[in-house]
């Protein structure tokens, strides 16, 4: 059997989430204090990118274990009807792990659907992961990476 291909879950997963602009995410951003904000790119990603301001950094693999009110993991960030919208750089695992949460039974959850790189395009406010990350590759004395 051919391997299906993973943009085909991708656009039936659109399909069933709620997709949201950069422009509706900004004025939700402005309207919700509580929004939950959530970056799931890789470290390096934010790091060498940045973020959207105020977003919460939760690694892709770890979503599920962190969401999860019975897991030795879970983060109490994540509560069922408090608004939570995803993203990633493009749209695509955002919009898998948006699916992910409303089959776990959160309710009120979204990503944006155009991703990091449509927040960037729009012109819109980034914040410099690197200046405060532990992460960052720095320079030691004999030059190069350390």
């Amino acid at each position: 059997m051919p391997i299906r291909s993973i943009f085909q879950d991708v656009e039936r997963a659109r399909s069933r989430i709620e997709n949201l602009s950069v422009d509706e995410l900004a004025g939700e951003l402005e309207r919700d204090p509580d929004l939950l904000l959530i970056d799931i790119r890789e470290l390096q990603e934010r790091v060498d990118l940045g973020t959207i301001p105020g977003a919460r950094h939760v690694p892709r693999g770890m979503l599920e274990f962190w969401a999860d009110p019975d897991s030795r993991y879970f983060r109490d960030f994540f509560r069922e009807d408090r608004r939570t919208v995803l993203f990633c750089a493009a749209g695509g695992r955002s919009a898998l792990a948006t699916e992910t949460l409303l089959d776990m039974g959160f309710t009120n959850v979204a990503h944006l659907a155009s991703g990091f790189a449509g927040w960037q395009d729009a012109g819109r406010t980034v914040e410099d992961v690197s200046a405060t990350s532990r992460w960052v590759r720095r320079e030691h004395a004999g030059g190069g990476p350390s």
